[in-house]
């Protein structure tokens, strides 16, 4: 090593120019490394949609999900198969093992969809395999709304959605509230009646006439002529003109018999946004596109083009994450800066002024080098980087603190700056190698987090990684290079230490007595885990942040129109609306809620807040609402805040399947009723078929064959009254999609009654339905749930403030501690995330101690002097305990559990250090006790100074404070801080802890057993 460290300072021009051009590359990667919120995450996850208009949820069960199922679940690394049948759609959901490889999965699943295409019915849409992608979700919500017609709005929203989609770095673009065109044959059924015109030959000769004929080409010797049939429909015209009836010469066309219009589906749900009719462009960017530019660019070309919309529309942006990234960048950024001034001023202080600029001028090179690395590896800036770039700020300086404050002894002594430097250097390397070592052994193991929590969580120990060994390289080759340029040398001069003598004086009483301080010692950590049993601010997944938007689902039960349900929400919306902190709220009712909500809900209303710092919290902003819409009757109203990281949903899930539906539906009740009557459960729903009434039509073949009728005929009727009998498609030039030929009767024919009234043309004449057709009401089936190919029932809940999710499912236990005979009950959720995320946490921590030990005992030889280390970590647990209970934070399973593995790397640095020191003045003849005394009194300062550090480093996260050195300006509880002050606390509180451990507790456990190192040496 000390070859490498002369090599390093006696050619100083190659090394400081290696470390200008690291600082330089680092900046510019900064300048071109993606920036985003939330990392770019694979989902492992995808979904298989089908779709057959008017098929009923028991058909679509039978029909298309049992054969889909039964094909897929021979795949691979399924780990959960979730399916839902519905009227006109299902769908399978498989969710795959962690580490799958998606491009390997999805060409499975394509090739087994193929396999199943053969089984399901003729009639159903091509299945459609689709994947869950982070980079699909929405980055910008461009909200486009006025006093105009439906038709112009969506006409517009077209418009600029192409021109959006030219964007380079934009993948695409979803209209929200979008509506399908239709070519609507409208006829009145007496017309049709008189002419006689049978439905299965209108459909045929439809199709007939709208073909592509390839007629070829005519080769008459003398040239080569093209023949051209035109035979596809384009326009109104050739619909209306199209024979449908021929009676002799006489030729009956569409336009004789019927109104066409070129319009849009019976819709599935209105959107408006603060009062007025609108639709939202939603924007999605590119894999590794740089957020903020993407957007910038995106509102340029709105800019521009908003003098050419439509007289009255609005632009309004409802959700625009780059301002969160610009946000948050900037939040993490003072913050980081903070810590490096802060700690500047403490090295300051206790070296002088050349330490603190040459141990200043290693913080940015370890920075920009781990930038330079992650841009090189792929990586983009997003929460979790710049968080972990925060937890080593005060962690970089470690090695670099522990070589220089040695090199000022060496200087003091009167040793040359070179000289000096190369000393401490070297005699600190192995130390500082072991030490930086043993913490990048800590966090090595949480590379492996399985799921998506990992894949989300990774970015943080790969960060801390390449920083770490960016800095070992700043501490042993860079530092001494710039310390072996300095001029000044200091006389034979003691160091200065404030508060060195009343250190001395205690330590020298405590290591006359050392089984008495490890008593005392293990008596403190005892009562702290005591206080913290009872004092406890409970357990969470992740920690809940200030939001900058949120949802209000309103719910409704009961076989309401779309209409009704718009009617209901709007009454919701004006109560709501004029709410000074909210930017802008955005109303979508609809006919059938997707599968991520209740099948009760009808409607959201999605609001944007204004600036944290501008108004109450959104827990005030929620009573509220509340309160303004408690006197509405009928609906229940289910608050969801926007959430940040994997987690998702509702935090309580309980699934419930068996063989006999009675008794699955009775344990739901039970289930509910006991939530109910605990108390903690709030916003509780479940995806039982809601109440209501369903018209089926069983028609009497025998008859309806005697007349000449059929199923076939009758259902074709049916959807005249319904939804349209669909003719054929056809693609009009301002379309980008096929647009439906539908024929349909008027709306004042659109009936129950009309159904009874219609007739149908037979080989024996206008024969009425009611000969051969009986009308019976039934009970409705809504969506039909499946989970790993059984029917299940799945509970979902809230808990609410003062309550705690693991004690809640305890008590829930307690209390149903039977179910009916064949019901089997499964708690997924957030519960079973905690679970998974708790079991890999202590197998992680459980690797990481292995791996310690083996380089422990590799450094110092001594089986001992490594558990004493070790110990250090247990005992540092009580610390992250006090800190948890000082900031009033519940114990997060995933922030506080990566804080003690954290802890772990850190706090084993400075007995590491402490332990070489003794061990080498052992060496040179020194009692046990001497040792000891000397050694805690010639590390005092490096120890305080590395612990100190770090701690400062994490402050302004501890305290929820971000100050803005450059503005200048203070804010206190930003959620960008929020995120992090569980992990911050832990460590700060756990290495303040250890470090009071390590000057008192370590020097005295090295005097019980003073002799193994005498031996080693011998």
């Amino acid at each position: 090593m000390r070859a490498l460290i002369n090599a390093a300072v006696y050619r100083s021009r190659a090394t400081l120019m290696a470390f200008v051009f690291l600082l330089l590359g680092g900046y510019g990667a900064y300048q071109a490394i993606p920036k985003e919120a939330n990392p770019d995450v694979t989902i492992p996850m995808m979904y298989v949609s089908m779709g057959l208009e008017g098929i009923s949820p028991e058909d679509a069960e039978r029909l298309l999900v049992r054969p889909m199922e039964q094909e897929l679940r021979t795949l691979e690394g399924v780990k959960k198969m979730t399916s839902t049948a519905g009227e006109g759609h299902a769908s399978v959901m498989l969710e795959f093992d962690a580490g799958f490889d998606p491009k390997q999965a999805l060409q499975d699943v394509r090739e087994k969809v193929d396999a199943t295409r053969s089984k399901l019915p003729q009639e159903v849409d091509e299945p459609q395999v689709h994947e869950i992608n982070v980079s699909l979700f929405p980055v910008l919500s461009v909200a486009l709304s006025g006093p105009l017609s439906e038709a112009e709005l969506v006409m517009t929203a077209r418009r600029l959605k192409d021109e959006i989609e030219g964007i380079a770095e934009v993948l695409e673009v979803d209209i929200g509230g979008d509506r399908e065109d239709v070519l609507e044959i409208l006829v009145d059924p007496q017309v049709l009646d008189s002419y006689g015109i049978d439905y299965t030959q209108l459909f045929n000769l439809v199709s007939r006439n709208n073909r592509l004929v390839a007629a070829g080409s005519l080769d008459t010797g003398a040239g080569r002529l093209a023949i051209k049939v035109p035979g596809i429909i384009e326009n109104l015209d050739d619909v209306l003109g199209m024979p449908i009836k021929v009676d002799g010469d006489k030729v009956v066309t569409f336009g004789d018999v019927a109104t066409l219009r070129r319009t849009f589906k019976d819709p599935a749900g209105f959107a408006r946004l603060n009062g007025q009719p609108g639709v939202v462009l939603e924007v999605s960017k590119r894999a590794g596109a740089n957020i903020i530019d993407t957007i910038e660019q995106v509102k340029q070309l709105l800019a521009a083009a908003a003098p050419l919309l439509p007289e009255g529309v609005a632009i309004d942006y409802i959700m625009d994450q780059s301002t969160q990234v610009e946000t948050m960048l900037s939040d993490l950024l003072n913050n980081v800066l903070t810590a490096v001034v802060l700690v500047l001023i403490l090295i300051l202080l206790t070296m002088g002024m050349r330490s603190a600029v040459m141990v200043g001028l290693t913080i940015p090179g370890a920075f920009l080098a781990g930038i330079l690395i992650i841009w090189a590896i792929g990586f983009t800036m997003n929460i979790i980087v710049l968080f972990a770039l925060i937890l080593v700020a005060g962690m970089l300086v470690d090695g670099a603190i522990v070589v220089s404050e040695l090199a000022d002894r060496h200087l003091h002594e009167g040793q040359a700056p070179k000289q000096a430097w190369i000393n401490a250097a070297h005699r600190m390397s192995w130390p500082v190698i072991a030490s930086t070592i043993t913490t990048l052994a800590v966090f090595a193991p949480l590379l492996f987090w399985p799921g998506v929590v990992g894949e989300f969580m990774k970015y943080l120990p790969a960060t801390v990684i390449i920083c770490l060994l960016a800095s070992l390289a700043m501490a042993l080759i860079f530092l001494p290079t710039m310390g072996g340029l300095t001029r000044q040398q200091h006389n034979k001069t003691p160091v200065t230490v404030v508060g060195l003598a009343q250190y001395r004086a205690l330590l020298s009483r405590l290591l006359q007595r050392p089984g008495l301080t490890l008593v005392g010692t293990l008596v403190i950590i005892a009562l702290v885990y005591a206080g913290y049993a009872r004092f406890n601010h409970g357990v969470e997944f992740f920690p809940a942040i200030e939001p900058d938007s949120a949802q209000l689902q309103v719910r409704a039960r009961g076989d309401l129109s779309v209409y009704e349900k718009d009617a209901i929400l709007q009454e919701v919306e004006q109560r709501l609306q004029g709410m000074s902190e909210v930017k802008a709220l955005y109303a979508r009712s609809f006919a059938m809620a997707d599968n991520q909500m209740g099948s009760d809900v009808i409607g959201v209303l999605q609001f944007q807040f204004v600036d944290w710092f501008a108004r109450r919290p959104a827990s005030a902003i929620k009573d509220t609402m509340l309160a303004l819409t408690a006197d509405i009757p009928g609906i229940i109203l289910d608050f969801r805040q926007q959430q940040m990281g994997p987690g998702g949903g509702k935090p309580v899930e309980l699934r419930l399947n068996g063989q006999s539906e009675a008794s699955v539906a009775q344990a739901t009740e039970r289930l509910r009723a006991a939530m109910l009557e605990l108390g903690g459960f709030i916003d509780i729903e479940d995806d039982r078929s809601l109440p209501g009434i369903e018209w089926r039509l069983k028609v009497d073949r025998e008859a309806a064959a005697r007349l000449g009728a059929d199923v076939l005929s009758v259902g074709n009727a049916v959807q005249l009254v319904t939804n349209g009998l669909k003719l054929a498609t056809y693609r009009p030039e301002d379309a980008t999609d096929e647009v439906d030929i539908r024929v349909r009767v008027p709306v004042n024919f659109r009936s129950l009654d009309q159904l009874a009234r219609l007739t149908l043309n037979t080989q024996r004449g206008q024969v009425p339905l009611s000969h051969f057709v009986t009308f019976s009401s039934a009970p409705k089936v809504g969506t039909l749930h499946r989970v790993d190919g059984k029917r299940t029932i799945t509970i979902k809940a809230d808990i609410d403030e003062g309550y705690r999710l693991d004690e809640r499912l305890n008590a829930l236990r307690e209390q149903v501690t039977r179910l009916p005979d064949g019901v089997n009950l499964v708690v997924a959720g957030e519960d079973a995330d905690q679970r998974e995320a708790g079991q890999f946490l202590v197998s992680a921590f459980a690797v990481a101690i292995f791996m310690m030990t083996l380089i422990l005992v590799t450094q110092f030889n001594s089986l001992y002097q490594t558990a004493l280390v070790l110990s250090a970590i247990v005992f540092s647990t009580a610390g992250v305990l006090i800190g948890l209970l000082l900031n009033g934070q519940s114990f997060g399973i995933v922030m506080v559990g990566m804080g003690i593995i954290a802890l772990a790397g850190i706090v084993v640095n400075n007995n590491i250090v402490l332990i070489d020191t003794f061990n080498q003045l052992r060496i040179e003849g020194m009692s046990p006790t001497e040792a000891a005394l000397e050694t805690g009194c010639l590390r005092l300062r490096p120890v305080l100074l590395t612990a100190i550090t770090t701690v400062l480093g994490l402050m302004p996260m501890v305290l929820g404070v971000n100050v803005d050195l450059l503005g200048p300006s203070l804010g206190i509880g930003a959620p960008s801080t929020q995120w992090w002050t569980q992990l911050s606390s832990a460590i700060a509180g756990g290495l303040t802890f250890a470090t009071l451990l390590t000057l008192l507790l370590t020097p005295c456990m090295l005097v019980l057993r003073p002799g193994e190192i005498a031996k080693s040496e011998e």
